[in-house]
């Protein structure tokens, strides 16, 4: 720990780590308790990459910050987009947040994805609250002109919190009635599919780790050997992500989600052990992640 209290991680990040009174311009109600918010935080829509999240005050009333990931954000005009669930006192009083109200916020914190320059092709891997991540991968690879746009993979239970249309791109490794996809990224020419335990039409029936070894069992061995996936979502889907992988011989990121009290890296609240080349180590997931290679977190999946 250095003189100032601040690990070096922390301190590493602390030229793109903002307190700003965020400003709720837009909430969108979704079936399932889910909801998203659009934010103005023009300093941490300026410094937020795919991965890292913003830890929110979700009411004057309740002084613990919810660390929620961030799905969009756009520099120019300085805002930012979260996905929820209401899950307890903080996340209900958050969606009651009316447009004009303004929030505490502390971010964006955190180690984001990294896009190998040696992997072209790309898998990103959803599950439930653990979708919006993906959501800003995606569109950043988008953004940024990749030789092949991701395909984007999306589990979960609950009705879908996005448009989603019957899609209109190939997906010669899939049925023609699962056909479903979230329609702001087909717009973009993202290829997208959806699947679920539950009986929604269109959707692929299973978990999404089912739906990617299909897709990756459909590619040719000069196709895996370009190909790296990423995932968020429960620590059950995260492990099966991880033994995906070693079946396929891939290199995989995946976005931890765990309970945070400082998320700056001061209470160790959040730590999780890791193997790395020196032997185990216990790193915070707020500010050494959330982001880290799924072989360190799961080595024997």
């Amino acid at each position: 720990m250095s003189p100032s209290g601040l690990s070096p991680t922390t301190q590493s990040q602390r030229g793109t780590l903002f307190v700003e009174e965020a400003v709720v311009t837009e909430t969108r109600h979704f079936a399932g308790d889910q909801f998203v918010l659009r934010l103005h935080s023009p300093k941490c829509a300026a410094a937020a990459t795919a991965g890292s999240f913003i830890h929110l005050r979700c009411d004057e009333s309740l002084p613990m910050r919810r660390p929620l990931s961030i799905m969009r954000a756009d520099a120019g005009q300085g805002w930012i987009e979260i996905l929820f669930k209401i899950v307890g006192e903080g996340l209900k009083a958050l969606a009651q947040k009316q447009v004009g109200d303004t929030l505490s916020s502390i971010g964006p914190i955190g180690r984001g994805f990294a896009v190998s320059e040696g992997r072209q092709r790309a898998v990103l891997l959803g599950g439930g609250v653990g979708i919006p991540p993906m959501i800003f991968l995606a569109e950043q690879m988008h953004r940024q002109g990749c030789r092949h746009l991701p395909v984007v993979l999306m589990g979960s239970e609950l009705p879908y919190p996005f448009a989603c249309r019957r899609s209109r791109l190939p997906a010669d490794w899939l049925d023609k009635d699962t056909s479903q996809t979230i329609g702001s990224l087909e717009d973009k020419g993202i290829c997208t599919r959806l699947a679920s335990h539950a009986d929604f039409s269109g959707v692929y029936r299973g978990y999404v780790t089912d739906l990617a070894r299909q897709y990756l069992g459909s590619r040719s061995a000069l196709e895996l050997a370009e190909t790296e996936l990423f995932a968020c979502g429960p620590t059950a889907m995260l492990q099966a992500v991880a033994k995906l992988a070693r079946e396929f011989g891939l290199p995989c990121q995946i976005s931890l989600e765990e309970y945070m009290a400082c998320a700056v890296g001061g209470c160790a609240g959040c730590t999780v052990r890791i193997t790395t080349s020196e032997g185990p180590a216990m790193k915070r997931v707020c500010v050494d992640g959330p982001v880290f290679e799924a072989s360190q977190v799961f080595p024997s999946a």
